[in-house]
């Protein structure tokens, strides 16, 4: 078990990035011209502004406090007067609150893209796999924030960071991780392979934005067709 749990949180998590990495670098030199008519269906319709807005709105808040959570060093925190309990309570609050925000909006988008049968069938296995996947994840870490008020003296977030921060210095330390609910487990497990999934999906339309949309020839297009 041992051994298994080593793979999946000491090893994985470099087979994730460095996919995600490597693949974004590869997409975007290749394959850059066929993103925004591609991801211009995620905001198609008046009516999915909204729905749109809140999931990528959500979701950039998500990633960014994720970031800053993890990375940071928690001598940071203490320089800055912040306790790890007052950390975990400050995390709890703004997950739930950008997680909420992202969740109504990709509600809408996968309800928008199940029951409209000209967007179903032109979707790819990738395009419904992803948009379940980060619902998926999405989930799981709305359903951490109970298990962290059980603990709400932050010695787990602080697990969690230090195991974040010895992946980016590349020290894994799984074990850090041997003692932590399951819940955590699977979010960790399933956002890593949103990374690893990422350059083979539409959200790699991320690298363009918000350039390639402003000038984008298919939105002056539409816009002149609307106003005739």
């Amino acid at each position: 078990m041992e051994t298994l749990h080593h793979i999946l949180f000491g090893i994985y998590p470099y087979i994730a990035l460095a996919t995600f990495l490597v693949g974004s670098v590869l997409t975007y030199n290749h394959k850059q011209r066929r993103w925004g008519s591609k991801s211009s269906q995620l905001l198609e319709g008046d009516r999915l502004r909204m729905g749109s807005i809140l999931f990528h709105s959500g979701i950039l808040l998500l990633f960014v406090g994720h970031l800053v959570g993890l990375l940071t060093p928690p001598e940071v925190f203490h320089a800055l007067g912040i306790s790890p309990a007052a950390k975990q309570q400050l995390a709890m609050t703004a997950g739930g609150i950008f997680g909420t925000m992202c969740l109504i909006g990709l509600a809408m988008l996968i309800h928008r893209r199940m029951t409209n049968r000209r967007i179903y069938k032109s979707s790819s296995g990738m395009d419904i796999f992803i948009l379940w996947l980060l619902l998926a994840t999405l989930l799981l870490g709305l359903l951490t924030i109970s298990v962290s008020a059980s603990h709400p003296e932050g010695h787990v977030m602080e697990q969690l960071m230090h195991w974040a921060q010895a992946i980016v210095t590349l020290q894994p330390a799984s074990h850090l991780l041997l003692e932590v609910s399951f819940l955590y487990k699977l979010h960790i497990l399933f956002g890593l392979t949103v990374f690893l999934v990422f350059p083979f999906s539409r959200l790699v339309h991320i690298w363009s934005a918000p350039v390639g949309y402003i000038n984008r020839p298919y939105q002056l297009v539409r816009r002149r067709v609307q106003h005739t």
